[in-house]
């Protein structure tokens, strides 16, 4: 697909690139050709600028061996662009693009390595991660995808969980695990603000703090109880204890994904956690393409490791 929006923007490229070296090249035929030298006792032809009083600057062509470079380049200009992208949605003769190039050395890549990959795709997630080789394996791979994220010791961060302990939103079983890796995961939880007002989420945040013994004011949490009822205990439970299935958190732990103040509670409450960037929530990506079936299984088995360290030995 063009990036242009417009055919016009497409001459426009195509007329600056071809028009500049035009350019080039007559403004080397315009300062190469001969100048005849000056009569015996003239002075030489200059170019009118002088420093120091008698320090001039003589109207020389270029030598030969410097304008012959400047040829080169012109030549070497017009033989990429017919080969290759540049003038414009022309594609070159050789039709290449980064893309391309991408994804045949991923391809070469991927088939000197699969003989690896398909050992270990045929083991268990388990069998993967007692494996010394392939847990370093997924911990390389970890690393260059998941660690910007979620840490180079997958302690996490905020908005980001910790995968090293046996807390999990969505579950923390091998299926589950390969399940969110492939297809990535986003905050679904709706901003409550406008329909529990000011003083409702107040009450809301005050009894949330209760279910985990945090300090909070008494009668604000029995008021916020009701409220939680009917508007949070669908997703989160009737008791708060959160669903894996929907990925609302446990509410009466000490794990808090974005933090337990009562200012990042309301906020969460208020504004929902989402795709909206303002509330503080990132979509976790999809690595279907990006990895592949193989490498998931690898990732997966070292990140269910993390959390099962007497498994994975």
């Amino acid at each position: 697909m063009s990036d242009f929006t417009s055919g016009f923007w497409n001459v426009w490229v195509i007329a600056l690139t071809v028009g500049g070296i035009a350019f080039c090249a007559w403004l080397l035929l315009a300062t190469g050709r001969g100048i005849a030298p000056p009569p015996d006792g003239a002075k030489p032809d200059t170019t009118g600028h002088v420093w120091d009083g008698d320090l001039a600057e003589y109207n020389n062509p270029l030598p030969k061996w410097w304008s012959n470079l400047f040829w080169i380049t012109i030549v070497f200009a017009v033989v990429y662009l017919i080969l290759y992208p540049g003038l414009g949605t022309f594609k070159g003769v050789l039709d290449w693009s980064s893309t391309g190039q991408y994804d045949k050395e991923r391809s070469d890549v991927d088939a000197r390595v699969k003989p690896l990959y398909d050992k270990y795709a045929a083991l268990s997630v388990e069998k993967v991660a007692a494996d010394p080789e392939a847990r370093a394996m997924g911990e390389r791979l970890f690393l260059n995808n998941c660690a910007q994220c979620h840490g180079s010791d997958a302690g996490g961060s905020r908005g980001f969980p910790n995968l090293r302990d046996k807390d999990w939103l969505y579950g923390g079983d091998p299926a589950k695990i390969v399940e969110t890796i492939t297809g990535g995961r986003l905050g679904v939880m709706p901003p409550l603000g406008a329909a529990l007002g000011e003083q409702g989420t107040r009450d809301v945040v005050a009894y949330v703090r209760s279910l985990s013994g945090l300090p909070s004011d008494p009668l604000r949490a029995q008021i916020g109880k009701p409220l939680f009822a009917q508007n949070c205990a669908a997703c989160h439970g009737a008791d708060g204890t959160g669903n894996q299935a929907v990925g609302a958190p446990n509410l009466t732990d000490n794990v808090w994904l974005y933090g337990s103040s009562e200012a990042t509670i309301a906020e969460g409450i208020a504004k929902g956690r989402n795709m909206n960037v303002t509330a503080g929530m990132l979509a976790m990506p999809s690595f279907k393409d990006t990895l592949g079936d193989a490498r998931i299984h690898l990732v997966a088995a070292y990140v269910w490791g993390l959390s099962q360290p007497a498994a994975a030995k």
